[in-house]
């Protein structure tokens, strides 16, 4: 079974559609641990809620540290993957040479397009209206060193809509992400994606 650590600053939505993935036997994983740089995320209470450990890494809790300390941390709990869910902070030097290669992402649009530092969140989708585009979508990839460079996945596309707010293509693609990024992990689980 697929060992899963999670590193989340929010919601934790993704957290939660791959946690009942898991619990409804779509994805052979576990979770075994959830990461966050927010104490008061809900990743944080919906993974305790779920009888997941938790914990509330930071540069506040862990000065100058932060990289080591998650390390450890994901590999005390015998992580094999790390999924990124929202997380707001660029991963360390040691976390990329220990999991690279296994440290996958979800981004809500269709990458390379409106990816990169500072897109995230409604300013994506605030983006991809802006360029007048007919489409957008969610991209599950690899993580390396610079954002959203890392290899695709899997992307699924979702039809930008006359009237469209940021909000609403927001939540359309949100549900797609959802869906996508547990069904990549399953792929992973089931030897269909090698991650080496």
């Amino acid at each position: 079974m697929l060992k899963l650590g999670f590193l989340a600053s929010h919601a934790g939505s993704n957290v939660q559609a791959i946690v009942e993935a898991c619990r409804t036997g779509g994805l052979d994983a576990e979770p075994c641990v959830v990461v966050s740089n927010n104490s008061r995320s809900g990743a944080l209470k919906k993974a305790r809620a779920q009888g997941i450990a938790t914990y509330h890494l930071s540069e506040r809790t862990h000065p100058g540290a932060l990289d080591e300390i998650i390390l450890a941390t994901m590999r005390q709990h015998g992580v094999e993957v790390v999924c990124l869910a929202g997380y707001m902070k660029s991963l360390g030097l040691r976390m990329l040479a220990t999991y690279g290669g296994r440290i996958l992402n979800v981004h809500p649009s269709l990458l390379p397009k409106y990816g990169g530092q500072g897109m995230y969140g409604l300013g994506v989708h605030e983006a991809v209206l802006a360029g007048g585009e007919r489409e957008s979508g969610a991209t599950v990839h690899l993580v390396v060193g610079a954002y959203d460079e890392g290899q695709v996945l899997a992307q699924e596309r979702v039809p930008v809509l006359s009237g469209d707010t940021p909000a609403n293509l927001q939540a359309r693609v949100l549900a797609v992400e959802h869906r996508i990024y547990a069904a990549t992990l399953a792929r992973v689980a089931r030897g269909e994606i090698d991650l080496g």
